[in-house]
């Protein structure tokens, strides 16, 4: 075998989902919004097949049209397959290209599958003399395989197996490949709607195999059967036969093996560089040049030659720095040169590089894990790839003191610029030794965040997915759980090849993404909001907020009382006890005992949905329903904030310190964590009284909130330039009054409450895209009056709706929308077959640059505000941020002139064709304020 030629036959559509479904919880999705998962995942494939083996003979092989013979044979073959995901129907003429460009031959016929024309391929080139490998994980072309004909499988984690016969004989316990057809047949194939023999699964086909050698063996001798198989197996003799001729892969399919089609050549680079550049895969163009290119061996005397830029005097004796090499997963990638630095003579000689550097990447490495209370013993840097220092923190604490003195200028300097990932966090944990990290700042987090909102932003998933490697897990260095170990217990060359690593990823990365940041026109969004933005927030969530935890403690047992109430109302109501907590316990009483309907809702599970959504349908047919409504509310109340919010409060500062979240909303809106006050629900009157347990730092000072009034019907009547909603808000009028005016064409003084209420919920709700079934649901109103109400609004304000239909239009043509800063919401499923998930786009399309526009506008505010509380130095200070609103601890000496900047400020944060408005409570606690 060694001297025969071989033929690589790739089954495209195999590993074109595989590719996919592997990026499945990280989709790529590029700066344009194209979802990249199945390209990039093909070629990865593709590359690494090329890489690892050289072919001699290379096709790719498609599918067209399904199978026409395995279709009029059995009109359900294939027939329980989902449609094809639409980022996978997009990749396919992207691969056609590319593999056009690789000079690598497409075999596709119309009317088969791609199984048949590989198993005729693999035949005839066999009996050319040729060793065929089918690069495919589908187990079907097992039956193909011969004494030259393989299977070249990729397996789970990287790498791939092949089968020969002796593999395949093992896998199906079978004797010869062939028949594989046969327990095929006997067992069925979901994947492909193949029925089998009823009650035939994977160990009875095998058992049936080896005592009758072939499913017509077995059909011939079912007398040898008992019971119910010999009855199910006698009956379904001809869905056996059938099973049996569509497992059967086609062999004569009208292609023929033409040996020179098939060699692998050359590709034409500067075409495939075009549409990887199209993609934005620059890291694959990387992998491709080195995939077809001849990789040359540095030898240890040219490694050696590759010295550092800072360089000891010899005098300085041995162990100053040490050299450590990092290991990486890929071979074909340059040692990087980290140094470890724990010595005066070798902090002088960093130092000196250090401050002649326009651009440095830094870690900081806390062992406390807590940043307001950190402990740092080591920091990370790096301003050239492949290069990293490691600066030790003495133990001694006068030495430590000189260190951050030193060092101190780099990071609050005006001319260098700072690189990290979580650079807010890194603000923190260096404000707890006097250093104030300011100017200049890169967060790679943050730039990726706007880049491509809709993915994860942690270093991992960038390393790979942007620079093709895959970084050291944490894990592997701490361990885990009860084997995790702290940062001092790790011998120093692990802990520094693993903070050097990440640091030199996080410098690579940022050189990526300032192009992209330029090239999607919001590097001004990053550099002037965003990252001013994380200066704020580090303030803001070092100062904290005070609580009142002996209100708490009251209000608890308030809820207590109102809870065992409320158990018992149910219980009488349901006629015994059970554990109302349970949905399955629930859901048995609601449906079964009560049946409160005639067909109840059920879960994947099987059991009874007893969703909130469900129930509050239920709420008018029965008391109980809303009796167990206000059981969970209030349940969910204590135990989410009056029970747990004290135990959130920080040891050393006796203050809740909350965390922003400036990556994780698409829209640009902040979210908060540990705790989350962003959710306190504020529409029920024990919700509200959640913002009572938060209060001044002390007599000296109330608390002050600011809010925006009905910013999002502000900003979409400017966008719209809707002229009667523009001048309802200049006239200072009631716009849901004013809007029930219009629609109902009363006057303003003769809108009854009522009215009010459905133009609220209607001005609201066509930000969201509400239906007439959504806002029958949310009224009392018909479906027909709802949809009656609703063409009445888009009479009455036509330039909203033409809003709404020139926003879809420009995301189906350029596959995103923006804010008012330019903020962009990538919607790649704007042009989706499906109706359903295009209808959630075409909402985003609309509602995103809303949403978007009142965070933006709310972040230009917070940081004017800051800037002007430091440059007059004012004892007040700002703490929170919820929603469109903030809350400040204002000193009593300077309420008025508080109040007069924060309005200023936030209502001409930006100038809108609409005035925005501010509202401002003063209370002595949030509750009072707001």
């Amino acid at each position: 075998m060694p001297d025969q030629k071989r033929l690589f036959l790739v089954d495209a559509y195999a590993l074109i989902f595989r590719g996919y479904y592997a990026f499945i919880k990280n989709p790529r999705i590029n700066s344009k919004g194209l979802d990249t998962s199945a390209i990039l995942g093909f070629m990865n494939s593709l590359l690494d097949v090329i890489k690892r083996e050289r072919p001699d003979y290379l096709a790719v092989c498609f599918d067209k049209g399904g199978s026409s013979d395995r279709n009029a044979l059995f009109e359900d073959y294939k027939a329980n397959r989902d449609e094809t995901p639409e980022a996978i129907k997009i990749a396919v003429p992207y691969i056609e290209s590319i593999l056009n460009a690789m000079h690598i031959p497409i075999v596709v016929k119309e009317g088969y599958e791609a199984d048949d024309i590989i198993g005729t391929l693999s035949k005839q080139a066999e009996k050319k003399g040729f060793s065929t490998f089918m690069v495919t994980p589908d187990k079907d072309f097992a039956q193909l395989v011969s004494d030259h004909i393989f299977m070249y499988r990729p397996v789970f984690g990287g790498g791939y197996e092949t089968w020969g016969i002796p593999e395949v004989q093992k896998k199906f316990e079978v004797q010869t490949p062939d028949q594989v057809i046969d327990f095929l047949g006997m067992m069925g194939d979901s994947a492909d709607n193949i029925p089998g023999l009823p009650g035939v699964g994977e160990k009875t086909a095998k058992k049936f195999i080896a005592q009758f050698g072939s499913l017509e063996g077995l059909l011939e001798n079912t007398d040898q059967l008992k019971g119910k198989m010999k009855e199910k197996v006698e009956a379904n003799k001809d869905l056996g036969l059938l099973s049996k001729q569509l497992a059967r892969i086609i062999l004569d399919v009208p292609v023929k093996f033409d040996e020179e089609n098939f060699k692998f050549s050359n590709p034409d680079t500067e075409k495939i560089k075009s549409i990887f550049e199209e993609l934005e895969f620059r890291r694959l163009i990387e992998n491709f040049r080195k995939t077809f290119e001849l990789q040359t061996t540095k030898t240890n005397e040219e490694s050696l030659s590759n010295q550092p830029e800072i360089e000891l005097d010899k005098t300085a004796g041995s162990g100053q720095f040490s050299l450590f090499d990092q290991n990486t997963n890929q071979s074909n990638k340059k040692t990087p040169f980290y140094q470890y630095i724990d010595s005066e003579l070798g902090f002088e000689i960093f130092m000196k590089y250090l401050f002649k550097q326009t651009a440095v990447c830094f870690k900081t490495i806390n062992s406390s894990g807590d940043t307001l209370n950190p402990k740092i013993i080591g920091i990370a840097f790096c301003w050239e790839k492949d290069k990293g220092y490691y600066l030790a923190i003495p133990s001694d604490e006068t030495k430590k003191t000189q260190l951050f003195n030193s060092i101190k200028p780099f990071f609050e300097s005006n001319t260098i610029e700072k690189i990290g990932d979580q650079l807010k966090n890194e603000s923190k944990i260096l404000n707890h030794y006097g250093i104030r990290l300011k100017n200049n700042l890169f967060d790679t987090q943050l730039a990726h965040y706007l880049i491509n909102p809709d993915m994860r932003h942690d270093l991992s998933i960038l390393s790979q997915t942007y620079l093709n490697h895959k970084p050291t897990e944490i894990s592997d260095i701490f361990g885990k759980g009860k084997n995790q170990i702290a940062a001092e217990q790790l011998p120093t060359k692990k802990l520094c090849d693993y903070y050097l690593e990440q640091t030199d990823l996080i410098f690579q990365l940022k050189e990526y993404f300032d192009k992209e940041l330029v090239a999607a026109k919001t590097d001004q969004l990053f550099h002037k909001t965003e990252t001013n933005l994380l200066e704020v927030l580090s303030e803001m969530e070092l100062e904290g907020i005070n609580l009142d935890t002996g209100f708490l403690k009251s209000l608890a047992i308030d809820l207590d009382k109102d809870i065992t109430n409320l158990e018992t109302k149910i219980y009488k109501e349901s006629g015994e006890e059970f554990n109302i907590a349970s949905p399955k316990q629930l859901g048995v009483i609601l449906f079964e005992k009560l049946q409160l309907v005639d067909k109840p809702k059920k879960t994947k599970t099987g059991q009874y949905s007893t969703a909130e959504d469900v129930l509050v349908a239920l709420a008018k047919k029965h008391d109980i329903v809303d009796h167990i409504l206000e059981y969970r509310s209030l349940s969910k109340l204590k135990s989410t904030y009056v029970d747990a919010l004290p135990s959130q409060i920080n040891i050393k500062t006796n203050r809740i310190h909350t965390e922003y979240t400036q990556t994780v909303a698409a829209t640009g809106r902040l979210s908060s964590n540990n705790p989350n006050l962003q959710n306190i629900p504020i529409r029920t009157e024990r919700g509200r009284l959640i913002r009572k347990a938060f209060i001044p730092r002390n007599e000296d000072y109330v608390l002050l909130a600011a809010d925006y009034s009905q910013i999002e019907l502000r900003i979409i009547a400017a966008l719209s330039q809707e002229e009667t909603m523009i001048a309802a808000f200049k006239e200072g009028q009631d716009i849901h009054a004013a809007t029930a005016a219009n629609i109902f064409n009363v006057q303003l003084n003769e809108i009854t409450r009522e009215q009010r209420s459905n133009a609220k919920t209607v001005n609201f709700g066509i930000i969201y895209g509400v239906s007439a079934f959504g806002l029958s649901n949310q009224t009392n109103l018909k479906r027909s009056e709802a949809k009656a109400l609703i063409d009445t609004y888009y009479e009455t304000y036509p330039k909203l709706k033409d809003y709404i239909q020139k926003q879809t239009a420009f995301a189906r043509e350029n596959g995103y929308v923006e804010t008012v800063l330019g903020r962009r919401r990538y919607l790649k499923d704007i042009n989706s077959r499906n109706a359903v998930v295009r209808g959630a786009s075409e909402r985003n399309a609309v509602n995103a640059p809303i949403q978007g526009s009142a965070a933006d506008i709310i972040k230009i505010a917070m940081i004017n505000i800051a800037d002007i509380l430091k440059s007059q130095k004012l004892k007040s200070k700002m703490l929170l941020q919820v929603h469109d609103e903030l809350v400040f601890d204002a000193h009593k000496d300077e309420i008025d002139m508080l109040s007069k900047i924060i309005k200023h400020e936030m209502e001409n944060a930006f100038k809108l064709s609409v005035p925005l408005d501010v509202e401002i409570g003063i209370g002595n606690n949030w509750l009072e304020a707001h």
